[in-house]
């Protein structure tokens, strides 16, 4: 990955962050705490995780870029991943659409990120699943795919809606 790489896929994010703050803007409350069904999340929920966990991603890039060669990572059972997606009916839906909209400022400063940083691997937390992975692994599937995956889980929802 080159550095210029790293700037089209900071581009990618936070146009994939517009399209979801974009889509998600046009709805009414009723539509984004809608749930399709007990296994899968509202618009809220998704609008809510999203609020915590890029910000979540971006800090362990910062760490892992400052501390070559520490851990990074969390498990699905994280106490803060669980906690933004509970209790999201007592969320206002423009406070949190405005958090997700203030992601693209925060992915910003992944633009700055060296090649040689980008490279340099680090050990998951749970070795096991991911083994030492480059930073640049982080951002493309932790930042850049995720919301991706989560623009595709809005797009699912409203397709059941009709």
């Amino acid at each position: 990955m080159t550095t210029k790489s790293i700037h089209n896929q900071v581009m990618n994010i936070q146009d994939v962050i517009d399209q979801i703050v974009n889509i998600s803007g046009e709805l009414d409350e009723k539509t984004i705490r809608w749930n399709p069904s007990e296994e899968e999340w509202s618009i809220m929920q998704v609008l809510s995780h999203l609020a915590e966990a890029i910000p979540y991603w971006v800090n362990e890039v910062d760490r892992v870029v400052e501390k070559p060669g520490s851990e990074w990572g969390r498990g699905l059972q994280d106490p803060a991943r669980l906690k933004a997606v509970e209790n999201t009916g007592q969320l206002s839906v423009q406070k949190t659409l405005g958090e997700v909209e203030a992601l693209k400022a925060m992915v910003e400063k992944l633009s700055t990120i060296s090649e040689k940083q980008l490279h340099a691997e680090n050990p998951h937390r749970n070795f096991q699943k991911f083994c030492n992975k480059p930073v640049s692994f982080i951002i493309g599937h932790f930042i850049e795919e995720h919301v991706e995956k989560h623009l595709s889980q809005i797009k699912r929802n409203l397709s059941k809606l009709d």
